[in-house]
């Protein structure tokens, strides 16, 4: 049964797959109607194509070869026929990174030295499959260092020069501390030798300087020193090194940058890390500028050193900070610029601009150049980013970076990494993906490398443009009616001037109206039944919006869409639609396969199918008995319950009492009867056949238990506790007591209450009378008819004598 469980749901889901191909919008790699095995690689990396020879249908074009993996499985293609070659990657040069310690014993070339890894690799490359590879770079301890100090000589910087004539020894000592293998080299440059730029009179060109000052002639751009590592040499040629001067502020110095970046030779650059530093006071002329001395001409980008000084600074405009930006890059030159704090501001957006530049603040007299050039030299080793040269058409390249402390970037963060200190290690991972193929399917190569390293990482690119069948095909094949094409990959691939599915006929043909005859069915004026084309009198089927949904048969008149269908879905899920019939899988039947022949949702819980009372259809019980409905015919609104049922029968039985008392011998004897001890002791409802378990009154009102269940066999068993529990009358004297305490307590509690409020009352009429009393006021005047007896008479006359 569980086998047969599995079966069905494999079944089900196989369907639920070809249905969802079916009604979904159709698949890519049907919609790049491919007529080759190497079209329908390139339509998508899912895409594969059956060369099974008898795979195609009646009526399905060549390009139904072509379709997603899983599609063209069910549609009864074997795997080893189906054509879906994968990309791949191959490391060709992979040397570890270099582990090596300043002051180690051995001592390597600059060029035995890996910081990057690997160093070569090949990528096939398939349309919209991405190749991933790790890059690993790691910043080797005691790497050697080329720096060139570039300063501008203008009269301006005449107190700066003094103090770069020392700058030679006193940075090979400070140098030493980062690496053992160290040199430095000297340029100068001044501004074009041509007006508005430096005054053309005579005198003016053998000395620029006003009064008795003592400068050198005008000049864009000097090699002094070639790079060297005797810091002793640089401070003797520097020495001797005098002020120039020209008449505007801004200078020359993208002429001088432009001639130290190309001119490797004549600098003694060497593949190692190669800093530039460029000391000036002022601004800078760039692209465009040079019209004012009636210079037009864009400057070429090469080397025009003649005795270690620029000759064609009258010829060539300034260059352009793109094409700077473009040879400092090509030459791994990384750029320091060492300015005044007028300028920081303007050097400061030059630098956004040149990728691996820094700037640091000059002060007045360049004595801080040698804390500023190590400074630099610092925060540009500690940041690693990376870049590529140009990406054939078509390609794709992303980054993601694993930094230091578990920091991680993608899209343009991707590509760098910061904080990186001397022995770290950091990974990349890249993406590599070929959206097209290239016209004339030849390999490319590209490049990636670290600003301003000389190391870089080779990717030769391989495109996978054609299936490995498409080598062995045959051609002028018999198979293709004659010889008129070639057939590989089960499919004819017609020589030109040839149509047809095995090329049979010539395009002069197509239109012939003999040939439409071919194309109809019997008593039908319809060609290919309307649903396609008639092509060398074969009916070619028309394809669908939905490019899953297909027309089929040698007259078009087949489909796998008009099926039946159940709950919204074609053959409802559980079958394939064959020219508009529905062909079920196993255990369905039905026009619409929605007729389940599985018995288990009609399996009730004793075992048997609908409880015994219906019949299973499609999977649903019909129950036969109209009292009885659910599931699997279970419920019984009208009728009672197991309990009530057999209540009378199990009493007279067990007890010899009830309304069945007379009749208990012939009515009652239906099932087994057990008695028990105890509740305890009755049947729990762990075991295999159904129980019901029942607690029912007797005649004298009397509680009695018992079990009822039914085996696979139809036997009633009945397990019946002996012993009815009886209720025990009631305890009189408890009961009158109890009333009588009852109404006493309720009494005195009343008599309590109208103390209680008698006790207030009278509180508060003595309280109101105390108040009266204090409020009252007597009158203590004299009476007004009251006359004193006693009457005083006095002599007008008396003197008081």
């Amino acid at each position: 049964m569980t086998n047969f469980k599995l079966l069905t749901c494999a079944g089900v889901l196989c369907c639920l797959i070809w249905n969802g191909f079916a009604q979904q919008g159709g698949s890519d790699c049907i919609k790049a109607n491919a007529k080759s095995c190497g079209e329908c690689i390139q339509a998508g990396p899912n895409c594969g194509w059956c060369k099974k020879t008898d795979f195609l249908q009646e009526g399905e074009p060549t390009s139904a070869r072509c379709d997603d993996l899983a599609a063209l499985k069910s549609k009864g293609c074997p795997l080893e026929d189906i054509e879906n070659p994968r990309g791949s990657k191959q490391l060709l040069e992979n040397r570890e990174v270099t582990n090596r310690k300043k002051g180690a014993a051995e001592k390597l070339k600059p060029e035995a030295i890996t910081q990057i890894q690997p160093q070569k690799l090949s990528l096939h490359l398939r349309v919209g499959e991405p190749q991933t590879f790790s890059l690993t770079f790691k910043r080797a301890e005691d790497y050697p260092i080329d720096l060139y100090y570039l300063m501008d000589l203008s009269y301006s910087m005449k107190d700066d020069l003094e103090n770069v004539k020392s700058l030679g020894t006193a940075l090979m000592l400070e140098m030493e501390k980062i690496t053992s293998d160290f040199r430095i080299g000297f340029g100068s440059f001044v501004e074009k030798t041509v007006m508005p730029y430096i005054s053309t009179t005579p005198a003016k060109l053998r000395n620029p300087c006003t009064g008795d000052q003592n400068c050198t002639s005008p000049f864009s751009y000097k090699n002094v020193l070639s790079l060297t590592s005797e810091g002793n040499k640089f401070n003797e040629l520097v020495g001797k090194q005098h002020i120039s001067g020209n008449l505007d502020s801004p200078e020359g110095g993208f002429d001088a940058i432009m001639q130290v970046a190309v001119c490797g030779e004549q600098i003694g650059w060497r593949n190692v890390t190669r800093l530039l530093v460029f000391s000036t006071d002022a601004g800078f002329h760039f692209a465009g500028d040079g019209k004012l001395g009636g210079i037009v001409l864009p400057n070429d980008g090469k080397c025009h050193l003649e005795n270690n000084v620029y000759t064609m600074s009258h010829y060539y405009d300034y260059p352009s900070i793109a094409h700077l930006v473009q040879k400092l890059s090509e030459n791994n030159i990384q750029t320091i610029f060492a300015v005044t704090e007028e300028f920081q501001a303007v050097y400061k957006e030059l630098k956004n601009l040149i990728p691996k530049s820094a700037v640091g603040t000059l002060s007045s007299n360049s004595s801080n150049v040698i804390q500023l050039i190590i400074d630099a030299y610092n925060s540009l080793s500690s940041e690693v980013i990376l870049e590529n040269t140009k990406l054939p058409k078509g390609v794709t390249i992303s980054y993601k970076s694993f930094c230091k402390n578990g920091v991680n970037g993608t899209q343009e963060d991707g590509r760098k990494c910061s904080n990186i200190s001397i022995g770290d290690e950091v990974t990349f991972e890249i993406n590599i993906t070929a959206n097209e193929c290239p016209k004339k399917e030849q390999n490319e190569t590209i490049k990636i490398k670290p600003l301003g390293f000389t190391e870089e990482v080779e990717i030769n690119l391989q495109f996978i443009c054609e299936c490995q069948c498409q080598s062995e095909g045959e051609p002028n094949s018999p198979a293709c009616h004659a010889g008129n094409g070639t057939f590989e990959c089960g499919a004819c691939r017609c020589n030109e001037g040839r149509i047809g599915r095995l090329c049979e006929c010539s395009t002069d043909e197509v239109n012939s109206e003999d040939m439409d005859a071919y194309c109809r069915r019997e008593n039908s004026t319809e060609i290919c039944s309307n649903n396609g084309e008639c092509i060398c009198g074969q009916c070619v089927c028309k394809k669908r919006e939905n490019t899953n949904e297909v027309y089929s048969g040698k007259y078009c008149e087949c489909d796998n869409f008009n099926c039946d269908r159940s709950n919204g879905l074609i053959c409802g899920g559980n079958g394939i639609c064959k020219c508009r019939v529905c062909e079920c899988f196993p255990n369905f039947t039905g026009s619409a396969c929605d007729c389940s022949l599985d018995t288990t949702p009609c399996m009730a819980s004793n075992g048997q199918i609908c409880n015994g009372r219906g019949t299973c259809e499609c999977g649903t019980c019909n129950c036969t008995d109209p009292k009885f409905q659910g599931p699997t015919c279970e419920t019984c609104q009208t009728c009672l319950g197991v309990c009530t049922e057999h209540k009378d029968c199990i009493q007279c039985r067990a007890f010899d009492k009830g309304e069945k008392k007379e009749t208990c011998s012939q009515e009652c004897m239906y099932f087994n009867m057990t008695r028990v001890e105890s509740r305890d002791k009755l049947p729990q409802p762990n075991q295999p056949d159904p129980l019901s378990h029942c607690k029912e009154k007797d005649v004298d009102d009397c509680w009695f238990y018992f079990t009822y269940s039914v085996n696979s066999n139809g036997e009633v068993n009945v397990h019946v506790v002996e012993t009815p529990e009886c209720p025990s009358g009631p305890d009189i004297i408890p009961i009158v007591a109890g009333v009588v305490a009852g109404i006493v307590l309720i009494g005195l509690a009343l008599l309590l209450i109208w103390k209680l409020l008698m006790i207030i009352h009278d509180r508060r009429e003595f309280a109101k009378f105390e108040k009266e009393k204090m409020n009252a006021k007597w009158d203590t005047g004299e009476n007004p008819i009251y006359k004193s007896a006693v009457t005083t008479v006095v002599n007008p006359k008396y003197e008081g004598k």
